[in-house]
């Protein structure tokens, strides 16, 4: 099954767009997503093993200096475009 997630990570310390983009850059590293950044979050499709596999990786890779920080994600179980704007016109 092919799944859309949304992504977002809040380091609680200073320095935290170092640790944001490490995060991001982790995601990137896995074979087989499609992950897009912007300033609010990072969106990533793909089946549903790769997905939650691939945030589990980069989470514990974040965790792993023992910083305090919180991830909020959001899962969908449809495979979402994430590579353009979504179409507004069609909400009423």
């Amino acid at each position: 099954m092919r799944i859309t997630a949304e992504l977002s990570l809040y380091p609680l310390q200073a320095d935290f767009i170092v640790k944001i983009q490490s995060f991001i850059q982790k995601l990137r590293t896995e074979p087989g997503l499609e992950v897009r950044s912007n300033q609010m979050s990072t969106q990533i499709r793909g089946e549903l093993d790769a997905v939650v596999g691939a945030v589990r990786g980069a989470l514990e890779a974040s965790f792993a200096d023992g910083q305090p920080e919180v991830l909020v994600a959001k899962f969908l179980n449809a495979d979402l475009p994430i590579d353009a704007p979504p179409d507004a016109g069609s909400v009423t």
